[in-house]
C-alpha cells in the first residue's frame, strides 16, 4: 500500500528556494493549490511559510485518502471473520422483576365505579365497592365535587343523598 512520507514533503517544501514552489502540495494530491503555489510562488512566499505547520497534516489526509482507496480495491470474498466464544464466562439471564401497573388512585377508581353503575352513587355504595372507610369515602366525595367531577343532589322517591358523576 503506497504511503506517503512526511520527511518527502519537506523536502519538496525546501525546493521553494531555487523557486520551484507548491512541491509538497502536489506530493500530498492537492493539485490545484500546487498550482495556485507554482504560479504565485507559494502565495508570494506566506503560503509556503505556513505550509510548514500544515504539511503533517496534509500528509495524514492523504494517507487516510491512499488507505481508502486500497480497502475498496481489497477483494473480500474469502475473508473468513474469526469468532471466539467462551462459553464459560457467559452470563446466565437473569430473571426481570415483574412490572407492576401502575397504582390506580382512589379518585380514578371511583370514577370507574360510577361510570358502571350508571353515574349516580351514594356514599354507601362507594364505600361498599371501594373497600374505604367511611372518612375516607367522604374525603374523596368531597375531592370529586371540588374537581367538578360530582355533584350532591337528592333521589327524587326517597330523598337521599346521591352524589351524581359526570362520566
Amino acid at each position: 500500500m503506497p504511503q506517503v512520507q512526511t520527511n518527502t514533503a519537506y523536502i519538496l517544501w525546501f525546493l521553494c528556494i531555487l523557486g520551484i514552489c507548491g512541491g509538497q502540495r502536489f506530493y500530498s494530491g492537492k493539485i490545484a493549490s500546487g498550482l495556485l503555489y507554482l504560479v504565485t510562488f507559494g502565495l508570494f512566499g506566506f503560503g509556503q511559510l505556513i505550509d510548514l505547520l500544515l504539511i503533517p497534516g496534509m500528509v495524514e489526509k492523504r494517507n487516510i485518502y491512499l488507505r481508502g482507496l486500497y480497502a475498496r480495491n481489497l477483494d473480500l470474498s474469502n475473508v473468513q471473520p474469526a469468532v471466539t466464544l467462551n462459553l464459560g464466562q457467559l452470563s446466565q439471564p437473569q430473571p426481570q422483576p415483574l412490572v407492576e401497573p401502575p397504582a390506580v388512585s382512589p379518585l380514578h377508581r371511583l370514577l370507574r365505579i360510577a361510570q358502571e353503575q350508571g353515574g349516580t352513587l351514594s356514599a354507601a355504595q362507594v364505600a361498599l365497592y371501594t373497600g374505604l372507610e367511611p372518612e375516607a369515602v367522604q374525603s374523596l366525595l368531597q375531592e370529586a365535587q371540588r374537581y367538578g367531577y360530582a355533584e350532591v343532589c337528592n333521589d327524587p322517591q326517597t330523598g337521599a343523598v346521591r352524589y351524581r358523576f359526570d362520566v
